[in-house]
This record gives C-alpha cells, structure tokens and sequence, in this order.
C-alpha cells in the first residue's frame, strides 16, 4: 500500500468508475514519422484545436517514445490538444537544438533526427492555451520528459522553477524556463532481453520476497562496496545464494521505475526511499545504476534479471500506475500535467483541481485511451524486452475507475491484460484498493488475478495477540479464505497472503512495539497506521529481558509458520527471517537510512526464525498439500477403487478425536485450532497427509490426536517452540499430545 505523510501539502481530498478498447502492439515498420527542422520561433503558436476538445487515442501503428535507426532517432509524443511540440535536444555542454515536430490526425507528434543516436538527452516543449478551468496547462517554458523514456539523466531542483504556475496564483503562469531544474529523456537503443528463466515458476509453487533493490544490499558484507544499493548489487551471487537457500520463488521488487521525491519531504530532508512516486514508466530508476545513467541502468537492470533468472527466480515489479510523481496541479510539472492535465488525470467537475482517490496528489486517468495505451504499452516493455514474470499493481483500484470515476470491473484494462498475447502467463497481482469511494474491492479481480490479501494478516495478527473471537475466521484463512477468493473459477493460490509488507511493522517490531514511533519523519508521529494489531510482549521496544526477547522469538515464529502452512501463496517481506526491526517506525517511506536498510549482521542472533523459515519452505516446495491450487471443502479421499476412506481432505479438531462441533466453533474463547490436509490429488501414490496444530493461549494444553480412519500414529515435523518441547518418537493416535503454551506444530500423519 502506498503510504504518504499525513500533512503532504500536495496531497487533495478526494470526492469518488470506460475506456476505449486496448490498442494493438505497436508495430515499429510501419512509423512514417514527418523530418523536422530547426525551430527559430519562440513563442507558442495559435492553438489549432481548442482545449475542450475530445482526446483520441493514438493509432496503434504508431510507435512512441524515441526509437533509434540506422542514421538517425526517431521521436513520437502524444499530445492531441497541443498546438505545437518542440523537440529539444541536449548537447554535453547543456545547449539546446529545438526541432518542431508534425501532427498526424491521432494527436501525436513525431519526426525523425538523423545524426544522433543512443544517449542524447532530449525533452519537449508542449504549446497550447494556458486555461486552467479546461484542464489545460500548457506552459512551453517548462522542458518536459518523454513518457516514454527508456532512461532518465539528472535529478530535480526543487528550489528552482518546476512549477507551472506563479507563487501567488495557479491559475497565472510562470514563463521562466525551467531547463536547469530538471531531469532529461535519455535515447536508448535496442538491446538483446535478459534471459528467461528455464522453468516458469507455478502459481502453486510461488513463495513471494518482497523487497526493496537499493535497501537489500546497502549493507551486505559480502557484496562489493561499489555495487551496494545498486542492480548488479541485487544480481551479485552472495545475494542470489540466499535467496535461492532460504526457497523463495519470486523477488518483488518495491517501485523500480524512475521515481522522484515529493517538495515537501526534500524540505524536511528527507527523500522517498520506497520510489511510490513514479516519473517514468519505461526507465530503471537511475540511481539504482552502479555505472552511469545514460542508459547504462537499463543494461544493469537486464542483468539483474538475468542472474535472478540463472538462480531460478522470478521477477515482479511493483508498478504504480495509479498515480504519477508530479503531485497535484500545486506541484512540479516536470511531464505528464505539462503535456495535458486533462488528459493524463482525473479532474473534478471544475477541470481546474485533480480528483484524487490515490492520496498522492494526482490520479493517472485510464479511461483516456491514450493513458490506457501508455500503460499497456509499459506493460508490454517490460516483459518483452527487459524480461520481467509479472507485476503488482499498486492501489489497483484507482486503474480500474471509469470516466466518472466509478469502479468498474469490466474496465478495458481487465480485457487488454487478458487478452494481451505479451502479457499471457505473467503472474498479475492487485493491491485491491484505493482511498476513493467504493475503493476496498478485495476478491473482486477475477481469474487472472492474485490480491494482496489484508483480511490473512489482520486475523493471523490477532490471532496470536490474543484478541480473536474463536477461530472460526483463522479457519477460513488458512483454508485460502475461501469467502473472498472461491468464486468464478479462481483458485486458492488467487490469495497473497501476508503478515508483514514494506508498509507497516517489520516481523520483528510487530512483536516489540504496541504503538507506532514514527518520530523521524518528522509529523510529530501523525503519520502511518494507529491500527498495527501487535503486542510487544510484555515491554515496549528493545530490551535484554530474556523472558520478553524469547517470548518476541516464539511469537515470530508462530506467526512466520503460520504463513507459510497456510493455503494461498505466500509473501515474506525482505529481512523479516534476520529480525530486521525499523525501531517502530511503520511507515518509513522516506528513510533512506540504515532504519531501512537490512541488516546482515542480524542473522545470527535470529537463526531460529531463518531455519524454521528455511525448514517450512523446503517442506511446501516438496509436499502438494500445501501449494494446492484448487480449494478444499472437506471432499471425501477416496480409495484407488473409488470407495470412501471415511478421511476427508479437510478437516478441523478442537482437541478431542472427533471434528469441531457447531458449538467448539462458536465459542469465542476457543485458542486452540487443528487443521488436518489431505492428498487427494487422483494420480497420488501415497496417502500424504498433515495435522497441524494452532496453539495462541499462553498456557498448555492438552490435544487428543485423532485416530482411525485418519490416522495410524503422528511424528512431529517441525515446531515453533524450543528444544525439547515436543516428542520426537512416534506418537500413536489415539494419545494424548500436550501443546505448550503458544506454538505451532506440525505433525505428520503416520
């Protein structure tokens, strides 16, 4: 999720969703760009089509962006309700080479520049009527990047001219040129895709890593100063060894397109380190290159992927489509609003302010056909030439909103990702909401999509804090939250679950700290979540107490196991199997410090939680049970003669041989939970099967294990508790089993 500071002053309030049909792949033999000729005249030309006028979709022919050829570039924007577009181009000693550009009847403007080639840096200067109450902000003293950039140079002078408009008012324009303040397009020429990956990973088998690129390396002992924070820093072997030991299938890397810090965070001093502040939807972020920014990051990012790709891991980018860095229409005009306001963003009724329901400033309209393509055409790039497996879309809800900001689950966009021959066998994941109207939309997404699954964590987290009423919602999450996902055709596997994501507590602050300490960000610890269902054990923060610091182990233990048992697909946020720890921060967003960073020097003192993660992990990658992709609903096993076995493979037991009752499922102080799972796949060749015990009461307990028809005798696998807790011989059914206090356990059915 997408968190800002309480008081972001560009962030507006938010009232609360068709567009057209996807276009086609761009084909790029069939661009007739116009030649372009230097430009002598400075000011704007008479606009040819007014500001109020109906957007159109390029055609989808045309290729956009800047695409290089022998002898020369060719550049396309779109921008239908301009009048003019300029082509600048950037010499090494900051001198400008304006070119106009010509307008074909879909509203883009192209031309091709012999002479040059990868790594010219260029720009545009967008003409048209400055009328804010149209939507149209057109101010050609602002350089403007190529949406379509494959690469961004240069950073953003936040002091300098990057606003539209005049101090006093936004609805007068500032002419200052703002060239010296802002970041540049870079030309980046065809190279070949990373490799693939020799297996693509099943939704069954998938074990999600979220992570952040700079943040994971930035202390790694092992990895070379110089590449620390950087791609090849996140491609290097000691980082892809780990991975690959600890059994994740799939790395999620938080934002990797070019993003920028908001005005008032550089105020503070401080920067946007989680990059949900994105300014280029084709370009690496650059200062995640170790080696240059002129197109270099772009070759980096390919080789990153390659090396995941040799390790056998996938890559997910977390894309943020919904919203752009630029704010709203008070902040920088550094691209999008620059080329059209109205065109690239949801405005309310006025046409004058952005209609916001990211809580960012801004959100990006895709029931403009035009938007909607840049963001397929993104898509597309991504998998085709830089050899990424899927995406998590970010505040998914707000692409999915119509012309009247209603959401709308037939949207265009839904169809085009469906249908999109690029796109087809990508992993697609939705963070299923937004801050707008009717923005909760989890379990809405339909077949194709996973979503990030909040309800899993909030029961697992209350679960084990003790502020559950029984365990009849833990049931269902472990089973794959079946009331949210077992509709139309969607599998168990639709379901992310997860206990912790870059937003919010790390593992190990939700067991350290009962309230937020986001002191540092500078909001007097205004912002981020009050509502973080942790417990700290007993003492609020770190401490030597030996009882508090092993009951925090345990309590992460369970809390990592139970993850990982359950049906769905997990995800395991970056660090949280070290015993990462943000001092209690919970929105750390903008501290790009060592209270971000992982720190590698953790393991030891956390080796109990990486094994017992390591343990479970190489458990789910070797049993069907767990990945099961299909739901359970307590289908009898079946016999090889078809006959009912009298076992099912699904059950609950509350601690007696027999099946929850009604009335052990109604009752509320119920902290005992067993969850027996069955093979019944047709084509097994043996009667695997599991009983897993799910314990959150701090005083033991004793369980009857079942007999027949389920079991023979039980032999505990693996456990949350200490050394010595558990029995390790064999244990007949039928006996008695005392759990201690607060535990997992994970027995196999002998």
């Amino acid at each position: 999720m997408t968190t800002t500071a309480a008081t972001d002053p560009a962030a507006a309030t938010a009232p609360e969703p068709e567009a057209a049909g996807a276009p086609e792949s761009a084909n790029p033999d069939s661009a007739t760009p116009s030649t372009v000729t230097e430009s002598t005249a400075p000011e704007a030309a008479e606009p040819t089509e007014s500001a109020s006028a109906t957007f159109t979709a390029p055609d989808p022919a045309t290729v956009l962006g800047a695409r290089v050829h022998d002898g020369g570039v060719t550049f396309a924007l779109w921008a239908p309700r301009a009048s003019r577009v300029e082509l600048v181009l950037v010499g090494d000693d900051r001198s400008q080479s304006n070119r106009d550009l010509a307008r074909a009847e879909d509203g883009v403007w192209s031309g091709e520049v012999p002479g040059v080639g990868a790594g010219q840096r260029y720009g545009y200067r967008v003409h048209g009527e400055w009328a804010p109450e149209l939507g149209a902000r057109f101010n050609p003293a602002r350089l403007l990047l190529d949406p379509y950039a494959r690469a961004i140079t240069g950073g953003v002078d936040y002091s300098g001219p990057i606003l539209d408009h005049s101090g006093g008012s936004t609805d007068v324009p500032d002419r200052t040129d703002s060239f010296l303040a802002v970041p540049l397009s870079v030309v980046v020429g065809d190279t070949p895709s990373p490799e693939p990956l020799a297996e693509p990973v099943p939704a069954e088998r998938t074990v999600i890593y979220e992570l952040h690129v700079a943040g994971y390396t930035r202390l790694h002992p092992l990895v070379p100063e110089h590449l620390r924070g950087t791609f090849a820093g996140l491609g290097y072997p000691a980082v892809t060894d780990h991975l690959r030991s600890l059994g994740v299938t799939s790395v999620e890397l938080l934002p990797a397109h070019h993003f920028v810090s908001e005005p008032f965070l550089v105020g503070r001093g401080l920067t946007n380190y989680w990059g949900y502040n994105t300014l280029g939807f084709f370009a690496p972020h650059a200062a995640y290159g170790s080696v240059g920014t002129l197109g270099e990051q772009v070759t980096e990012f390919k080789e990153m992927v390659t090396a995941l790709h040799r390790a056998g891991i996938e890559v997910i980018l977390d894309v943020v489509y919904n919203h752009t860095g630029e704010g709203g229409h008070t902040g920088p005009t550094l691209s999008f609003r620059g080329i059209d306001h109205r065109g690239y963003y949801r405005l309310t009724d006025d046409q004058r302010n952005d209609y916001d329901v990211t809580g960012c400033g801004n959100s990006v309209d895709t029931s403009n056909p035009g938007v909607l393509r840049m963001v397929l055409d993104s898509l597309r790039y991504w998998v085709s030439e830089m050899g990424v497996d899927g995406f998590r879309f970010d505040l998914a809800t707000t692409l999915l909103r119509d012309q009247r900001h209603h959401v709308d689950h037939d949207h265009p966009l839904l169809k085009a990702i469906a249908e999109d021959p690029v796109l087809v066998g990508t992993k697609i994941i939705a963070e299923p909401w937004d801050v707008g109207p009717y923005g909760y939309q989890v379990g809405a997404f339909g077949v194709g999509w996973s979503e990030w699954n909040d309800r899993f964590r909030n029961t697992v987290r209350d679960f084990w804090r003790g502020h559950t009423h029984g365990v009849r919602e833990l049931a269902t999450r472990l089973a794959g939250s079946q009331d949210l996902f077992d509709q139309d055709g969607r599998e168990a596997t639709a379901g992310v679950n997860f206990i912790t994501a870059h937003d919010g507590f790390t593992l190990r602050d939700l067991v350290s700290y009962d309230g937020k300490h986001n002191e540092a960000n500078g909001e007097h610890n205004a912002d981020g979540a009050d509502d973080n269902r942790s417990w700290n054990c007993g003492h609020e923060g770190e401490t030597d107490d030996p009882g508090v610091t092993g009951l925090r182990h345990r309590q992460a233990r369970n809390l990592m196991a139970t993850l990982l048992l359950a049906s769905g697909t997990p995800m395991i946020t970056a660090g949280d199997e070290l015993g990462r720890t943000q001092q209690g921060n919970n929105n750390a967003y903008c501290q790009d410090s060592p209270l971000s960073w992982v720190h590698w020097d953790t393991e030891a003192d956390w080796r109990d939680l990486g094994d017992l993660t390591r343990e479970l992990l190489a458990l789910r990658a070797d049993s069907p049970i767990f990945g099961r992709p299909g739901f359970r609903h307590s289908e009898p096993i079946l016999d090889a003669r078809s006959r009912p076995t009298g076992r099912k493979n699904l059950a609950w037991f509350g601690g007696g041989a027999q099946e929850l009752t009604d009335a052990e499922w109604d009752d509320g102080a119920r902290r005992t939970l067993g969850m027996y799972l069955a093979d019944d796949t047709p084509d097994r060749d043996h009667d695997e099967a599991y009983l897993i015990w799910f314990h959150s009461g701090a005083d033991q307990v004793e369980v009857e294990l079942p007999g027949d028809p389920w079991a023979k005798g039980y032999t505990v696998l693996a456990h949350t508790g200490v050394e010595g807790e558990l029995p390790e011989e064999l244990i007949d059914s039928g006996h008695r089993l005392t759990l201690p206090g607060r535990i997992v356990v994970l027995l196999r059915v002998d």
